[in-house]
């Protein structure tokens, strides 16, 4: 009896590419005459997945804002994979936002995964969740592919990656 194929589905960002769009923002900062003068922060905290975002004033936090989406989308980082937080109050008149990067698919997005795979009714298709990744096997690799391609076509609220092909 053959051994079933199988793959991957996961979800994550590219943190070397998050932190160059991040460095060209702040030297686009430094440069723009807009932001002369003002106490703007902007910086990326790899360890915890944020991009943490610091403005003097409304007008610059969206600015900001736009220019580290801007950077994002041009270095092929998917805005759905970055979350960005409300701007909130803090010390001396200034604001604070936080953009969290989603690298893992949460229990959520898994399960809605799953159900849609199970609700096509695939012939012999297996999906299961395993922590952050949905596994899904077939005995055929045309099963497979053809999930693939229904998994594509949907929305699940993040950039899905299919990997570990075998």
């Amino acid at each position: 009896m053959a051994k079933d194929a199988s793959f991957d589905i996961t979800t994550g960002v590219d943190l070397q590419e998050v932190d160059n769009a991040v460095n060209q923002a702040q030297k686009e900062i430094a440069q723009r005459y807009d932001f002369k003068g003002a106490k703007v922060e902007l910086e990326f905290k790899r360890a915890e997945g944020l991009i943490a975002l610091h403005a003097d004033n409304d007008m610059r936090m969206r600015a900001m804002i736009d220019m580290v989406q801007g950077k994002l989308v041009k270095r092929h980082v998917s805005l759905k994979n970055v979350e960005f937080g409300d701007p909130t109050p803090a010390g001396g008149d200034t604001l604070r936002c936080e953009a969290k990067l989603k690298q893992t698919l949460d229990t959520e997005t898994s399960k809605k995964i799953v159900a849609a795979i199970k609700e096509q009714k695939f012939k012999k298709v297996q999906a299961s969740i395993q922590a952050e990744q949905v596994r899904v096997t077939a005995p055929s690799r045309d099963e497979l592919q053809a999930v693939i391609q229904f998994v594509k076509s949907g929305d699940y609220g993040v950039e899905l990656q299919f990997g570990n092909y075998r």
